[in-house]
């Protein structure tokens, strides 16, 4: 079975020297599944404070209650086990249980994703919930499968906005010659491609010093990601276009899925649903800190009048419409109430 599609593969995913180093330590923390106790390990690029982490804090808490302790999480934040790419590969060869990536990464393994990483896609929060936790969701989340990813859940990741070092984004034409990074997601890319500036794919954890150096000019996040990277303190101007409202989706390796018994695969589904409401319930509040803290530190915030965004990325959309695996499920997310 293939890891991932040879003509969509990253040119930077792991190394065999990186999975051969951090195995030591992968078979040091496992748990098999006919022992007793089940440790599964999760593994993300987010610290502690975010409230994706601690969503899935409360998911190891909710797991060890429902399964009376024979089911456990064990986290790895802060890419303590590499990239987003690293830990997917990890998944897919069955050395890591699971992962939190944004959306947009997935769709380089399962087209449906794509679709999620459309501008201006959704009427409103509610809209999106309805998507994400509906048939279209399930659907999108059960797409991985065949490279050997499977979805749980959407957290909320909010929407994403542009900040910048030189000054705020009020048009498209502020973005036009900028460099800027983008995940390594066809549909990032050509969001800004559509927008005249230059995407620049970069890892996450490369990015502060990427901004810090010039490589970059720009970049584009929700503001809890935006605060607790700090990615504020080297651009300092926050624009609020709301230009995607891409999830971050919970990965199991169906290497470790398959292994499970219909009983344990129930207590991590429910597990998965607590620490998804938990994590919504969170959201708010993380943004209104996240603002707070930063006009502290003198970031400047600038609402957008997104309407000149909207008419920027219509082709985007007709090109959707034209594509086979997208047309569809645009046409009935569209038609979610």
């Amino acid at each position: 079975m293939p890891i991932a599609p040879a003509r969509r593969r990253p040119s930077y995913f792991t190394s065999m020297n990186y999975l051969l180093a951090l195995l030591p330590l992968l078979l040091l923390c496992s748990c098999g599944s006919d022992q007793k106790v089940q440790t599964l390990r999760l593994a993300h690029t987010l610290n502690t404070t975010h409230p994706v982490h601690k969503g899935m804090v409360r998911m190891a808490e909710a797991l060890d209650s429902i399964s009376a302790g024979k089911m456990q999480l064990e986290i790895y934040s802060s890419g303590q086990l590499g990239s987003e790419s690293q830990c997917l590969e990890l998944l897919q060869i069955g050395s890591l249980a699971m992962t939190k990536v944004s959306a947009a990464v997935m769709d380089r393994f399962a087209p449906s994703y794509s679709v999620l990483g459309l501008p201006y896609l959704f009427k409103d929060r509610e809209t999106a919930f309805r998507v994400f936790d509906g048939p279209i969701g399930q659907e999108i989340l059960a797409d991985g499968a065949a490279y050997r990813l499977r979805g749980l859940t959407f957290f909320d990741a909010g929407t994403r906005s542009f900040y910048t070092k030189d000054g705020p984004v009020r048009t498209p034409a502020d973005i036009v010659g900028k460099k800027v990074r983008v995940m390594n997601s066809p549909m990032a890319v050509q969001l800004i491609k559509t927008l005249g500036g230059s995407p620049t794919p970069i890892s996450y954890g490369e990015l502060y010093t990427a901004l810090q150096q010039g490589v970059v000019d720009a970049a584009e996040n929700n503001l809890p990601s935006y605060y607790t990277s700090r990615h504020y303190e080297v651009t300092p101007f926050y624009s609020y276009d709301r230009h995607t409202a891409v999830p971050d989706v919970l990965i199991i390796g169906t290497a470790t899925w398959d292994k499970l018994s219909e009983e344990r695969q129930g207590w991590l589904r429910e597990a998965t649903r607590i620490a998804t409401d938990y994590q919504r319930g969170l959201w708010k509040g993380a943004q209104q800190e996240a603002i707070t803290a930063m006009r502290k530190e003198g970031v400047t915030f600038t609402e957008v009048d997104s309407e000149s965004f909207r008419v920027a990325v219509k082709p985007m959309f007709e090109e959707a419409k034209n594509n086979p695996v997208l047309a569809d499920l645009l046409a009935r997310i569209q038609a979610v109430e």
